[in-house]
């Protein structure tokens, strides 16, 4: 059974302990938290540490922390030639310090606090130093979910930047529609069947295919009706740089 420490208290980390809670190939020894209440609720009191002097022994130590913390957290650690791993799917395996043995072991998912997520369809994107690394974290995911994929440092700044466009931009989109519901006394719950339509079809369909609307028949009195009635000019531009950017991607596939 492989032995695992966490290294953090944000919602990846939360979501990975109780997501190592679950299975039985391998056991969360311990959790590392600053402000160990952060973890109160989801581990005993003896699983928690806020001192990096105090990790226990394990197979992988799993950093999950900030971007910009990982770096300063790794060269931290009190010992060397472990496997250390972070979570972050923008920064590549160098930002580790090279006392240790380094590693990626990257959650492809949207994670929040209150919001739980089945791991076992979330995609694990795996890169290590060496084989017989790769083979453990490869062992440590498998235990997790049913997609693992060994990705490098350069694919995953690709598929990061890919996320941001899938997941944090179009919940903004989201946002913005929220907005202009709230605005004309419309529950936006009523848009919640076209929203699940609109994603179920890129399982069937590509995402060029699956366009509709104004933009993609170009319809310009539609579209102009709809910049006449936005007064917000963000959304207005927003408005704009979207029907531009459908219309572009529509033509190169034609």
């Amino acid at each position: 059974m492989l032995q695992v420490v966490i290294i953090g208290s944000g919602n990846v980390a939360q979501h990975l302990i109780k997501a190592f809670g679950t299975i039985a190939q391998a056991q969360l020894v311990q959790a590392f938290a600053r402000h160990p209440d952060q973890l109160a609720t989801l581990l005993p009191p003896e699983k928690i540490t806020n001192s990096l002097n105090n990790l226990a022994e394990a197979d992988v130590y799993i950093i999950a922390v900030k971007d910009d913390a990982i770096t300063d957290v790794s060269s931290q650690l009190p010992f060397k030639g472990k496997l250390v791993v972070h979570t972050s799917g923008s920064m590549d395996l160098g930002q580790i310090d090279n006392k240790n043995r380094r590693g990626v072991f990257y959650p492809l998912q949207t994670f929040s606090k209150n919001k739980t997520v089945d791991f076992t369809t979330v995609p694990l994107c795996l890169e290590s130093e060496f084989e017989e690394n790769y083979a453990v974290l490869e062992l440590l995911a498998k235990a997790l979910s049913n997609s693992v994929y060994r990705i490098s440092s350069e694919q995953r700044q690709s598929l990061h930047v890919a996320a941001v466009f899938a997941s944090n931009f179009s919940n903004h989109m989201y946002a913005l529609s929220s907005q202009i519901c709230q605005q004309n006394n419309i529950p936006f719950g009523i848009l919640n069947p076209l929203i699940e339509e609109t994603a179920g079809k890129i399982k069937s369909l590509s995402p060029v295919k699956a366009q509709t609307g104004p933009a993609v028949r170009n319809d310009r009195k539609t579209i102009q009706k709809h910049l006449d009635f936005l007064t917000d000019e963000n959304q207005k531009a927003i408005y704009k740089l979207l029907t531009q950017s459908i219309q572009q991607t529509n033509e190169q596939e034609l």
